[in-house]
Protein backbone atom coordinates (compact mmCIF):
# COMPACT_ATOMS: atom_id res chain seq x y z
CA UNK A 1 0.00 0.00 0.00
CA UNK A 2 1.76 3.25 -1.07
CA UNK A 3 1.62 5.97 1.65
CA UNK A 4 -0.99 7.90 -0.56
CA UNK A 5 -3.35 5.41 0.18
CA UNK A 6 -2.25 4.90 3.74
CA UNK A 7 -2.80 8.22 4.26
CA UNK A 8 -6.93 8.10 2.79
CA UNK A 9 -7.26 5.15 4.80
CA UNK A 10 -6.36 6.79 8.27
CA UNK A 11 -8.49 9.93 6.89
CA UNK A 12 -11.05 8.13 6.17
CA UNK A 13 -10.81 6.39 9.57
CA UNK A 14 -10.63 9.41 11.93
CA UNK A 15 -13.85 10.85 9.73
CA UNK A 16 -15.17 8.10 10.72
CA UNK A 17 -14.49 7.59 13.95
CA UNK A 18 -17.09 9.34 15.73
CA UNK A 19 -19.53 9.38 12.89
CA UNK A 20 -19.97 5.62 12.61
CA UNK A 21 -22.63 5.03 15.06
CA UNK A 22 -24.68 7.71 13.55
CA UNK A 23 -23.93 7.31 10.02
CA UNK A 24 -26.48 4.98 8.69
CA UNK A 25 -29.52 7.27 10.57
CA UNK A 26 -27.68 10.42 8.94
CA UNK A 27 -26.64 9.84 5.29
CA UNK A 28 -30.53 8.79 4.48
CA UNK A 29 -31.56 12.44 4.85
CA UNK A 30 -29.03 13.24 1.49
CA UNK A 31 -27.49 10.27 -0.13
CA UNK A 32 -30.79 9.84 -2.24
CA UNK A 33 -30.98 7.65 -5.16
CA UNK A 34 -29.34 4.46 -3.39
CA UNK A 35 -31.90 2.12 -2.75
CA UNK A 36 -33.40 3.10 -6.31
CA UNK A 37 -29.98 1.78 -7.65
CA UNK A 38 -30.92 -1.47 -5.53
CA UNK A 39 -34.50 -1.72 -6.73
CA UNK A 40 -32.85 -1.57 -10.42
CA UNK A 41 -29.92 -4.42 -9.73
CA UNK A 42 -32.24 -7.12 -11.73
CA UNK A 43 -30.02 -9.28 -10.18
CA UNK A 44 -30.35 -13.01 -9.82
CA UNK A 45 -29.80 -15.53 -7.52
CA UNK A 46 -26.45 -16.98 -7.44
CA UNK A 47 -24.90 -14.00 -8.91
CA UNK A 48 -22.31 -12.16 -7.20
CA UNK A 49 -22.16 -8.46 -6.20
CA UNK A 50 -19.21 -6.28 -4.71
CA UNK A 51 -19.46 -3.18 -3.35
CA UNK A 52 -16.40 -0.44 -3.04
CA UNK A 53 -16.89 1.37 0.04
CA UNK A 54 -18.78 -0.61 1.35
CA UNK A 55 -18.58 1.19 4.60
CA UNK A 56 -21.32 0.35 7.48
CA UNK A 57 -22.90 -2.55 5.22
CA UNK A 58 -26.31 -1.13 4.56
CA UNK A 59 -26.65 -1.73 0.96
CA UNK A 60 -25.56 -4.89 0.65
CA UNK A 61 -27.88 -5.99 3.78
CA UNK A 62 -30.36 -4.03 1.33
CA UNK A 63 -29.29 -5.86 -1.58
CA UNK A 64 -29.78 -9.01 0.36
CA UNK A 65 -33.16 -8.07 1.30
CA UNK A 66 -34.22 -7.45 -2.08
CA UNK A 67 -32.37 -10.03 -4.25
CA UNK A 68 -31.83 -12.93 -2.04
CA UNK A 69 -29.63 -15.61 -2.37
CA UNK A 70 -27.04 -13.79 -3.92
CA UNK A 71 -23.35 -13.30 -3.02
CA UNK A 72 -22.14 -10.31 -1.25
CA UNK A 73 -18.75 -9.08 -1.16
CA UNK A 74 -17.56 -5.86 0.73
CA UNK A 75 -14.22 -3.45 0.25
CA UNK A 76 -13.34 -0.57 2.46
CA UNK A 77 -10.22 1.58 3.23
CA UNK A 78 -11.71 2.14 6.49
CA UNK A 79 -11.44 -0.43 9.47
CA UNK A 80 -13.69 1.73 11.28
CA UNK A 81 -16.61 0.99 9.04
CA UNK A 82 -15.68 -2.74 8.29
CA UNK A 83 -16.10 -3.11 11.87
CA UNK A 84 -19.79 -1.92 11.50
CA UNK A 85 -20.39 -4.41 8.20
CA UNK A 86 -18.54 -6.76 10.23
CA UNK A 87 -21.18 -6.78 12.80
CA UNK A 88 -24.28 -6.03 10.53
CA UNK A 89 -23.61 -9.02 7.48
CA UNK A 90 -21.86 -11.53 9.95
CA UNK A 91 -20.96 -14.46 7.63
CA UNK A 92 -23.17 -13.83 5.00
CA UNK A 93 -20.27 -11.62 3.25
CA UNK A 94 -17.03 -11.33 2.59
CA UNK A 95 -15.52 -8.37 3.54
CA UNK A 96 -11.80 -6.74 2.88
CA UNK A 97 -10.20 -4.18 3.36
CA UNK A 98 -8.62 -2.15 0.56
CA UNK A 99 -8.19 0.62 -1.86
CA UNK A 100 -10.64 0.63 -4.58
CA UNK A 101 -8.47 1.86 -7.07
CA UNK A 102 -5.83 -0.97 -7.16
CA UNK A 103 -6.31 -4.09 -5.26
CA UNK A 104 -6.29 -8.07 -6.17
CA UNK A 105 -9.94 -9.26 -6.44
CA UNK A 106 -8.53 -12.57 -6.59
CA UNK A 107 -6.56 -12.95 -3.64
CA UNK A 108 -8.66 -10.73 -1.45
CA UNK A 109 -12.08 -12.43 -2.67
CA UNK A 110 -11.04 -15.49 -4.41
CA UNK A 111 -12.47 -14.77 -7.67
CA UNK A 112 -11.94 -12.67 -10.42
CA UNK A 113 -15.02 -11.20 -11.77
CA UNK A 114 -18.49 -10.06 -10.07
CA UNK A 115 -22.12 -9.68 -11.61
CA UNK A 116 -22.36 -6.62 -10.11
CA UNK A 117 -20.03 -4.18 -9.20
CA UNK A 118 -21.66 -1.06 -6.41
CA UNK A 119 -20.00 2.18 -6.27
CA UNK A 120 -22.59 4.11 -4.26
CA UNK A 121 -21.34 7.68 -2.73
CA UNK A 122 -17.98 6.49 -2.97
CA UNK A 123 -16.68 8.20 -5.91
CA UNK A 124 -17.22 11.63 -4.50
CA UNK A 125 -14.63 10.75 -1.85
CA UNK A 126 -11.87 8.68 -3.27
CA UNK A 127 -8.80 11.09 -4.64
CA UNK A 128 -8.19 8.58 -7.64
CA UNK A 129 -12.36 8.04 -8.82
CA UNK A 130 -11.56 8.19 -12.57
CA UNK A 131 -9.39 4.74 -11.49
CA UNK A 132 -11.81 3.41 -9.41
CA UNK A 133 -13.99 3.38 -12.41
CA UNK A 134 -11.58 1.97 -14.89
CA UNK A 135 -10.93 -0.84 -11.97
CA UNK A 136 -14.20 -1.12 -11.58
CA UNK A 137 -15.31 -1.82 -15.13
CA UNK A 138 -12.09 -4.45 -15.30
CA UNK A 139 -14.08 -6.33 -12.28
CA UNK A 140 -17.06 -7.18 -14.72
CA UNK A 141 -17.98 -11.17 -15.87
CA UNK A 142 -19.54 -11.68 -19.11
CA UNK A 143 -22.91 -9.67 -18.68
CA UNK A 144 -21.83 -8.13 -15.85
CA UNK A 145 -22.63 -4.61 -14.45
CA UNK A 146 -21.19 -1.55 -13.02
CA UNK A 147 -23.70 0.47 -10.94
CA UNK A 148 -23.33 3.55 -9.58
CA UNK A 149 -24.63 6.31 -7.64
CA UNK A 150 -23.45 9.98 -6.71
CA UNK A 151 -24.01 13.42 -6.15
CA UNK A 152 -24.60 14.68 -9.77
CA UNK A 153 -24.09 18.43 -11.05
CA UNK A 154 -26.50 20.01 -8.78
CA UNK A 155 -27.32 22.57 -11.60
CA UNK A 156 -31.38 22.19 -10.93
CA UNK A 157 -30.93 23.46 -7.47
CA UNK A 158 -31.43 27.40 -6.35
CA UNK A 159 -27.75 28.68 -6.80
CA UNK A 160 -26.74 29.89 -3.27
CA UNK A 161 -28.71 26.22 -2.31
CA UNK A 162 -26.18 24.22 -4.41
CA UNK A 163 -23.09 26.53 -3.07
CA UNK A 164 -24.00 25.97 0.68
CA UNK A 165 -24.05 22.33 -0.03
CA UNK A 166 -21.08 21.96 -1.71
CA UNK A 167 -19.30 24.07 1.46
CA UNK A 168 -20.34 21.63 3.53
CA UNK A 169 -19.91 18.15 2.11
CA UNK A 170 -16.39 19.93 1.58
CA UNK A 171 -16.20 19.70 5.77
CA UNK A 172 -16.91 15.69 5.16
CA UNK A 173 -14.09 15.80 2.59
CA UNK A 174 -16.81 14.84 -0.04
CA UNK A 175 -16.37 16.76 -3.64
CA UNK A 176 -19.36 16.22 -6.63
CA UNK A 177 -17.64 14.87 -9.49
CA UNK A 178 -19.50 17.11 -12.07
CA UNK A 179 -17.48 15.31 -15.35
CA UNK A 180 -18.23 11.84 -13.99
CA UNK A 181 -20.76 11.02 -16.88
CA UNK A 182 -17.96 12.23 -19.20
CA UNK A 183 -15.30 10.47 -17.80
CA UNK A 184 -17.33 6.99 -17.48
CA UNK A 185 -18.63 7.22 -20.73
CA UNK A 186 -14.93 7.30 -21.76
CA UNK A 187 -14.30 4.56 -19.59
CA UNK A 188 -17.02 2.35 -21.12
CA UNK A 189 -15.97 2.83 -24.75
CA UNK A 190 -12.26 1.48 -23.84
CA UNK A 191 -13.53 -1.80 -22.04
CA UNK A 192 -16.14 -2.17 -24.87
CA UNK A 193 -19.13 -1.46 -22.80
CA UNK A 194 -22.39 -0.02 -22.70
CA UNK A 195 -23.13 3.37 -21.04
CA UNK A 196 -26.34 4.34 -19.63
CA UNK A 197 -27.26 7.41 -17.34
CA UNK A 198 -29.81 9.15 -15.48
CA UNK A 199 -30.42 12.12 -13.40
CA UNK A 200 -32.74 12.41 -9.81
CA UNK A 201 -34.63 14.97 -9.33
CA UNK A 202 -33.43 18.74 -9.43
CA UNK A 203 -29.89 16.39 -10.53
CA UNK A 204 -29.37 15.92 -6.86
CA UNK A 205 -27.78 12.68 -8.04
CA UNK A 206 -26.70 10.68 -10.96
CA UNK A 207 -27.01 7.06 -11.75
CA UNK A 208 -24.47 5.70 -14.24
CA UNK A 209 -24.28 1.92 -15.57
CA UNK A 210 -21.61 0.06 -17.47
CA UNK A 211 -22.95 -3.29 -19.03
CA UNK A 212 -20.40 -5.90 -20.49
CA UNK A 213 -21.82 -7.79 -23.26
Amino acid sequence: MTSAVAGHGALMDRVYRRQKHIYDLTRKYYLFGRDRLIAQLDARPGESVLELGCGTGRNLAQVERAWPDMRLYGLDISQEMLTLAAAKLGDRARLAAGDATAFDPQSLFGTAGFDHVVLSYALSMIPDWQGTIAHAAGLLAPGGRLHIVDFGDLTDLPRPLSALLRGWLRLFHVTPRDDMSVHAARIAASHGLTFAKAHGPLRYYQLITLSRP
